[in-house]
Order: structure tokens, then sequence, then C-alpha cells
């Protein structure tokens, strides 16, 4: 659709004697002269002709070519200057060789011959598409390149593709499971091959010397070939193909409560959070390095010089925001630790203070003064013309003027008048990036930064969150985009996956034993109607409640554990010990609820004639198991309910006897073998209440246990969490609370946060360092 809005744009062109009408940018063609006005895009490569200034400049936007937003100026040969109105390009013609189209964006080799004359090119006299004219009303142009031989195409690549981490080792998942598909189906034909030839001649019953080819015991090799194909249809059930499906409409609905997250609303744009695309949420919970491409796009080129340190002595008197972080984090923390000592600090300051160096940090809002335009700088050394009083005054003055690599204006002391002046002269870039790099610091170019990036985190395999131009906007609110709703997203999808390769094999698997039990005859023991809804109806609402609601702490938790982030970091839920002990938990669970079920059946008299069990009658008690017991599988897995979650897992319970009832209702053309198959053969039976009871307590019962050791031995963060929160822990014992909520800030080596751990031990320091003399005078204060 974007595609057919983009080619179906008007541009004025060249029809004939001097008249330009309106064509469709996917009907341009090579030679075709056509008219660009101001903030229009250019429809095609063009040769700049003329523009509306007298020699032939323009100015050119190429934000979507090469993300640049300063405008480039571009001009027209002169010799070309006097076409700069319709009537002028009545008798127009010339000719143009070029070179063959490129993906190069800043070359160009042609010539243009015109009037007999023959002039260069270069890329000043080309328009390239998709940037847009601006300052300037008009401009005329002939096309050079279009469609896909013009530069920006030629430089299209493939889109990357957008799948996460867990989709990407699901498809090795399904690979497994369609290996054991394939394994399991060829035991079953050879086995009904073996059947066939050595005793089917025994078998008199069915007649095996009037057969067809398919039975015939002279040729099982033919018999098992067939039987293949009935093997694979029938154990399909293995592959969760629905799981796509429950997938993409759980991602739609975690993205729609990302963009209603009111704590990710912005104020003063009136903007809500918008998810624009759903394929990665749980990516967003397994993030382990954040890369800007450069820092004006993280702080909107606004940028406050506060602090600096020439030839050892510190200049500048403002806070930086680590420091301001420290300050609050210590304040808090010395709060929590000693409530007398905070609440005495309360009543006598009404506001928290730690004492930062030189400068008094405080919870007020504190007002930056901007003696310097593009500088909040706050130092009289400095500030106030005394910098040539100031030892190394020369480096001082040369520190000043490469900071304008950073800011647009710099001081200039006017000696005779004793006031500043502001130049935007050019700095010694050379001598700034020689300095920088020895402090550690790497510069590379805008075309350069994908290679530097893909150089350093590529062999680590880590998870990388790039943030470009959408930046301003999101940095804001990323760390509860992250560390709220990115956990959220990750374990939900997570588990959700776990939970639906369990179920399958569960339920797959029992058709394969009783296709064993019954001589791969591929009898299945289901009714028809029961396997096609399984996945379609009885299961696929529950798991889809627990991708979109399911919660392991609440968002506060989140935000005040970190820790608890690194669940995703670490893919502690879906690494293959996870995913093989649910896939066990499956083969177990199978393995119960088919041979419990048939030693319970197998002998026992079902109705009160003393009759057994017949086939019907067990296969229904036995996917009545299959429901119980996975329903109550997955309310073990959620730690959080709703009203929604219990609806729909009891609500699929009450839908499978509800089912049962009305089906068994049902014409026999219709429903067969299980007609009144509820309320006249299973209903009046106890023994079929009782086996649902025990199968689906044996199958559900080492899930709970493994989760009660793992809780009780070796509890993860959010298992500790829980427990706190369901005794109250945290409301009773608040210095216990605030104990486990210090050891969660994990200590980092890099960022914002690294930097703010250093000052807070820097200041813990000078504290412990004052603590003695504070005692000593504590006994005068109170005396």
């Amino acid at each position: 659709m974007q595609d057919i809005k983009v080619n179906s744009r008007k541009v004025k062109f060249h029809k004939e004697e001097g008249v330009f009408d309106y064509k469709s940018w996917k009907k341009l063609q090579v030679g075709d002269v056509v008219k660009v006005e101001k903030d229009q895009f250019f429809p095609a490569d063009l040769l700049l002709l003329s523009s509306s200034y007298e020699d032939g400049i323009c100015y050119v936007e190429t934000m979507n070519l090469d993300g640049e937003t300063n405008l480039k100026v571009k001009r027209a040969l002169e010799v070309t200057l006097p076409l700069d109105e319709d009537a002028s390009f009545k008798n127009f013609t010339g000719e143009i060789k070029c070179e063959d189209p490129n993906p190069s964006l800043y070359t160009f080799i042609g010539n243009f011959e015109y009037d007999h004359e023959i002039y260069a090119l270069d890329p000043s006299q080309i328009l390239l598409r998709d940037s847009k004219l601006r300052n300037t009303a008009f401009v005329y142009g002939v096309v050079i390149f279009t469609g896909h031989d013009s530069k920006v195409m030629q430089n299209a690549t493939k889109s990357p593709s957008k799948r996460s981490r867990i989709e990407r080792k699901m498809d090795y998942i399904i690979y497994v499971l369609f290996s054991l598909l394939l394994v399991i189906s060829l035991v079953s034909s050879i086995g009904f091959a073996v059947k066939t030839k050595f005793d089917m001649p025994d078998w008199w019953y069915l007649q095996p010397q009037n057969t067809d080819d398919y039975y015939d015991p002279r040729k099982p090799v033919l018999s098992g070939v067939t039987h293949l194909i009935t093997a694979l249809m029938l154990y399909g059930y293995l592959i969760p193909i629905s799981l796509y499906v429950s997938i993409e409409v759980v991602k739609v609905l975690q993205a729609t409560f990302i963009n209603q997250d009111i704590q990710m609303y912005d104020e003063e744009t009136g903007n809500p959070a918008q998810a624009r695309t759903s394929n990665l949420n749980e990516e967003l919970g397994q993030v382990d390095t954040i890369l800007s491409d450069k820092t004006g796009t993280l702080t909107c080129n606004q940028m406050d010089f506060l602090k600096c340190s020439i030839a050892g002595t510190a200049y500048g008197m403002s806070s930086s925001e680590v420091e301001l972080a420290a300050a609050q984090q210590m304040a808090s923390d010395l709060e929590d630790q000693d409530v007398e000592r905070s609440t005495d600090f309360r009543q006598k300051g009404k506001q928290q203070e730690i004492e930062l160096e030189t400068v008094v940090i405080s919870e007020d809002e504190m007002v930056h003064k901007s003696p310097i335009k593009g500088f909040s700088f706050e130092d009289s050394r400095v500030m106030e013309g005394n910098w040539l009083n100031e030892p190394n005054a020369d480096v001082i003055m040369l520190i000043f003027r490469i900071l304008a690599i950073c800011h647009t204006a710099v001081p200039e002391l006017n000696e005779e008048t004793g006031s500043y002046t502001y130049e935007s002269e050019s700095p010694d870039e050379a001598a700034f990036l020689v300095a920088a790099r020895e402090f550690g610091f790497e510069f590379c170019k805008r075309t350069q930064s994908s290679v530097f990036v893909r150089e350093r985190y590529s062999a680590s395999g880590q998870t990388i969150e790039r943030w470009g131009y959408q930046c301003t906007m999101s940095f804001r609110f990323l760390e509860r985009l992250l560390v709220v709703h990115g956990h959220w997203c990750y374990k939900r999808i997570a588990q959700m996956v776990c939970y639906f390769f369990y179920k399958n094999i569960a339920f797959g698997l029992t058709l394969f034993y009783f296709e064993a039990f019954a001589g791969f005859s591929g009898q299945s023991i289901y009714d028809d109607w029961y396997m096609l809804l399984f996945n379609v109806l009885l299961t696929s609402l529950p798991v889809i409640s627990l991708g979109v609601f399911e919660q392991d702490v609440s968002s506060e938790v989140c935000l005040q554990f970190p820790a608890v982030y690194q669940q995703g970091t670490k893919n502690l839920f879906f690494d293959w010990y996870k995913i093989l002990g649910w896939m066990g938990n499956g083969l177990y669970s199978s393995l119960i609820i088919f041979f419990l079920n048939i030693i319970i059946f197998y002998d026992q008299a079902f109705r009160e004639e003393g009759q057994t069990a017949s086939m019907p009658a067990l296969g229904t008690t036995m996917f009545t198991c299959i429901i119980w017991a996975l329903n109550c599988q997955i309310a073990f897995t959620m730690s959080h309910f709703t009203w929604i979650q219990h609806l729909f897992i009891w609500g699929s319970i009450a839908t499978w006897y509800l089912f049962l009832f009305v089906y068994g209702r049902l014409s026999p053309s219709i429903s067969g073998n299980a007609y009144q198959i509820l309320v006249e053969a299973l209903a009046p039976a106890p023994i079929y209440w009782l086996a649902t009871l025990l199968v689906t307590i044996a199958c559900n019962l080492p899930y709970l246990a493994h989760i009660s050791y793992q809780r009780c031995f070796h509890p993860l963060d959010h298992h500790i969490i829980q427990e706190i929160k369901y005794y109250k822990k945290d409301v009773e014992d608040q210095r216990m609370w605030t104990r486990e909520r210090s050891r969660a800030r994990e200590r980092t080596m890099i960022g914002f946060s690294a930097r703010v751990d250093a000052k807070i031990r820097q200041l813990k320091g000078k504290l412990q360092r004052k603590q003695p003399s504070s005692e000593i005078h504590s006994p005068a204060r109170s005396s």
C-alpha cells in the first residue's frame, strides 16, 4: 500500500511545446523534464537545470537518504540557467551520457551535451529521489534514473528478519518434533507391515484372501508405505500449527497494552506509547546492551556543559545527573536503613541533602544559570573574566575552543571591554580527536557506525537495542518499556511456547500408544470432533490468557528489583534445559494418561450389568483426563490471576462437558459411537469420575513437587519476591525489604548506573571519614 501511494504521487512534466502537465511517478521515463516545487520530493534522480534563484542554486534535504537534517546546496550548470520558466523548454533538447545505475550516493560521472558543447557533470548537479526541495520555490530537472535504477533503490537491501530469538529457537524445536513425528510414523508403518505379513493370514475374520492391496499379506511393503501416510496424518497433532496463530494474537494484545500504559504517556506532546511492530515484544526483555548512534539523538542536542578538569584543576559548580542520582539513592538508602536518623534529618531540614564535593545537592529543584550561550557552566574563576589569572590559562582557552565540536558558540574574551563575544570558529578538530582517543573514546562516521556495531558485538551473541531517529521520543520511557513490559513479554511468550509443546506432546503421543496397542491399524481412540476441537476451542484460550495477562511480579516490583530483568538476558525460561523439561513433562503426562486409564478400564466392570468399557467410552474418558490435566497444569503455571484467566481455564473444562452433552444428543448419524455417551454411559459410572481425578493428580504431581523443591532450596528472584509479597513482609519488615532491594541492584561495569554506583561508593567513603568527628561532637550538642 505504501508503494502504491508513493508511486501514485503527481509531478509536473513537460508535455510538449512548453506546456507542463501532471504525471504519476510510476509513469516517468528517462529524459522527461519535470518541475518540482517547494517541499516536494524528487520523483527520480534528476539533473538540475535551473531553479527559482538567478544563480541556479537550490536547497535539498536528504534526511531520507542519510539521516542528515542540514540542507545541502545544489547548483545548476551556467549554460542551463536561462531555462527558468515553462515556455523556455519549447525547443529544448540535449543529450546526457553518464555512468550505469549504482548505489553510490555521493559520486556521479557524466557529460551533458547542449548547443553543440559538452559539459562535465558532478554530484552537485544531481537531485536524488526521496530527497526534498527546501527553501526554493521550484526547480527544473531532467530525469536520469527512475524506479529501481535510482540510487536510493540501488541502496535498498533486503529487510532484516524481524523474528525474535525465541521464535528462531522455536523453529529448531519444530524440527525436533517433526523428526519425532517421522520416527514414530516409520515405527507404525513398519509395525503395520510386519503385522500384515505375519499376523494377517491368521485373522480369518478379515478375509485376507479377498482384501485389497493395502492389506494383502503378500505385499507387506506396499502396506507399510501406504500406512506411513496414515500415520503422518494421525500423529500430526505433535506439530503445534496453531502455536503460530496464538503467538500472533498474543503479541498484538501485548502491543495494545503497551500502547495503553498511562505511565508511558507524554503529557508535553500528548502522545501515548506506540508499538509500531509487535514482532519483537519478547526481545525487549532480553536486551543486554543499548547503543546510540550519537549523543545528540538522546539529548535532542540540548546538552549542558557543567564541569571540566583542566591540568588537574576542577572547574564547574553545577551538579551532573550522576551526582543527582547518587544523592537521591544515598538519601533513600540512609532513610531506609536508619529510621531515626532520617526522621531527625527531616525534622531539622525538611529536605534531604548530601554533600557532593563542593556543591550541596537538594531534592528541591535547582535553577541553573547559563552565563554563556550554549553552556550551563558555573565557576567564577572562569566565567567572570578571571581565567587569565588561572594556571594554564592557554590550556583553558584551548579546551573552550575545541568544545565547539559539541556546542554552537564559543566564548571569546574581549580584553579591552572585559566582556564575552560569541564566534562560530572552526575548532581544532584534530587536536580534539587525538585528546579524546587518549581517554578511550571511539569515533566513526555515520556510514561506518553499522560496521563498528557489527564488529564490536556480533561475536558476543548479545541482544543490542539500537536507538536512532525515534530515540528522542522513547528514551524517557525506556526503563519501563524494558524492565516492565519487556520482562513480562519475555516470560509470557517463553512460558506460552513451552506449554504449547507440552500439551501437544501429551496429547499426540497417546495416539501413538493406542496405535501400537491396536496392532498399528491406524485406528484412533478419539472421535474426530474431539481432535478437531482440541487446539481450536478446548485448550487455546487458556494459553492465550497466559501469554497476555501473566505477571510473575507487579510493575512496581520490576522497577524496584532490576535484577529480575536479568532472567531475560540470561534466557532462564527458554533455554534447552527448560524446553526439554517441559517436553519431558509432556512425555510423562502422555504415559500416565494412556496407561493408567488402560490399567483402570482393561478388565474392570464399567456398567451395572458387569460389562467392560467400550472403546468410545475409554477414549472419551482419556480425552476428559487430557482436558483436566492440561488446564490444571496451566493454572499451576500462572502466578497472576484475573477473572479472565479463571473464565478461560475453567470455562474450557465446562465447554468440554457441554460439548459432550450436546454432541451426544445429536442423531447417531452425526454423533456416531458418541451418541448419549455422557448421559447414559459415562456420567452414571463412578469409575469415570474417579479415573479423571486420579489421572489429573498423577499428571500434575511431578510439576508440583519440582516447583516446591525449587522454591524451597533453589528459589529464583521472583519466587522470593512473591513470598515476601504474599506474607506482607514488605510491610511488616521494611528493613528487610530495603535490604533485598539494595541487593537486587547488580553492580554494572559500564553506563550511567555504573557511574552512579561509583559516586555512591565515593560518598559513603566520605561519610565514613566524617562519622568519627560527628560522634565526638554529639555529646556536646546533647548537653
